[in-house]
């Protein structure tokens, strides 16, 4: 036995745990030795460097991390982001295959709701999810790494990869034991590149091409967007902290000498003291201004202009990003609704597949289960429950149907009220 394996015991038995809780952590130990991760956890702090090789890079700025701190795109990535992981989702048998057909399927249930609710011992489903959502939007990757464990009540691990340092293999031949992708870090040869198959990375792409493998985040399209309005936003700072002068004093006929004294006895004894210069001479002097002295010196519908083109790269209203001209109580209603169906709907779609397809079907094997969200057919709680009512009334759907929507348990036949006719 390992030295690090005899120490968790002896925690463990000082800590005062029964010896039904150590055989249940004595199993989840055993699941986790069977799935090793392969990847690394942090595995580039500064701009990989890439090697000419079958493994092709993501041609991705630098800069796009450092953007998506900014407030305006924070903003944008949390409406996105934080709408997905708080979701309400279930694992349900894929509609086509019979239930009765599927073998210990309530026990494959469980089994892959705990693997989603515990990917590994540091994340939750929660965790997990946000960085992926956040490298699909910034970058058009999200990664997540799957090792399956060969215990049938946890038949998987997962982790969340950086996937900016993902290369993917241009030559890759749809085999399943060939390498399809590559975690490489920074100055790493190709060589020393960690290979994984198909089915041991969950790579989500957004916005997919045909002439490229790799995808498009909204924040590589705004990329120029955003640099405009951090470059405006920077100049408008300085020029509300008085930091750029926007007028010079002009004194006519004025001799070398009586310019550099004026110039020190404004700085030595008017500049930063708030008083009121005193001036004596022949002609008045003459103050040229080189702005209005207005605020439309801070360029503040350009930055607004900006923050449109950003949401628009997003798929959001500039509603949601804090404009909030023109804007009434119906009109808010619909941009709200049409944010969801054009920005948060279809990429919870793609993670459901992804889940579905690269967890379920390639790394476990079970293709007859699926994972859905909840909650993707109506934003408004009230218009949901009234469309299942209506459809429930007019014998369109069944009560176990609709219960199933709702992430629901079916009831037993016997206990299955009767839908009243209209």
């Amino acid at each position: 036995m390992k030295v690090g394996e005899q120490l968790r015991q002896m925690w463990r038995r000082s800590s005062g745990r029964s010896a039904h809780a150590l055989e249940a952590e004595r199993g989840d130990f055993a699941a986790e030795a069977e799935a090793m991760r392969r990847t690394l956890a942090l595995p580039s702090i500064v701009s990989p460097v890439h090697f000419p090789g079958r493994h092709l890079p993501k041609p991705t700025p630098a800069n796009l991390r450092r953007f998506a701190e900014t407030p305006v795109v924070r903003r944008a990535i949390n409406v996105i982001k934080d709408r997905i992981a708080a979701m309400d989702w279930q694992v349900r048998i894929r509609r086509g295959v019979d239930a009765e057909e599927v073998e210990l399927a309530a026990r494959k249930l469980r089994a892959l709701r705990r693997t989603l609710e515990e990917p590994n011992p540091a994340d939750s489903f929660r965790t997990l999810m946000e960085q992926a959502i956040e490298d699909a939007l910034t970058g058009g990757f999200g990664a997540i790494e799957m090792e399956p464990t060969g215990d049938l009540d946890r038949p998987a691990m997962l982790w969340p990869v950086d996937g900016a340092s993902i290369r993917i293999n241009a030559r890759w031949d749809g085999e399943e034991d060939s390498p399809r992708y590559a975690q490489a870090v920074a100055g790493q040869l190709e060589s020393s590149a960690i290979e994984l198959r198909d089915d041991q990375l969950m790579y989500i792409r957004m916005n997919p091409r045909s002439f490229t493998p790799f995808g498009l985040g909204p924040l590589e399209v705004a990329f120029e967007t955003v640099n405009q309005f951090l470059s405006a936003h920077r100049f408008a700072g300085k020029l509300a902290a008085n930091s750029v002068a926007q007028y010079a004093l002009w004194l006519n006929e004025a001799t070398p000498a009586q310019h550099d004294r004026l110039i020190r006895w404004w700085q030595d004894e008017i500049e930063g003291t708030g008083r009121v210069p005193l001036l004596s001479s022949e002609q008045k002097p003459e103050v040229l201004r080189f702005a209005q002295g207005t605020d439309a010196d801070l360029r503040l519908a350009w930055q607004e202009f900006l923050i449109r083109m950003v949401a628009n790269a997003f798929g959001l209203s500039p509603l949601m990003l804090g404009l909030e001209n023109d804007v009434n109580q119906s009109t808010a209603s619909e941009m709200a609704d049409e944010a969801f169906r054009g920005a948060i709907s279809p990429l919870a779609m793609l993670l459901a597949h992804h889940i579905s397809r690269d967890l379920f079907g390639k790394c476990i094997g079970w293709r007859e289960f699926e994972f859905v969200f909840n909650e993707l057919n109506a934003r408004d709680e009230m218009t949901e429950l009234t469309v299942q009512v209506q459809l429930l009334q007019a014998g369109v759907l069944t009560v176990n149907e609709v219960r199933a929507m709702r992430g629901l348990s079916p009831l037993e036949p016997e206990k299955q009220p009767l839908a009243s006719s209209s």
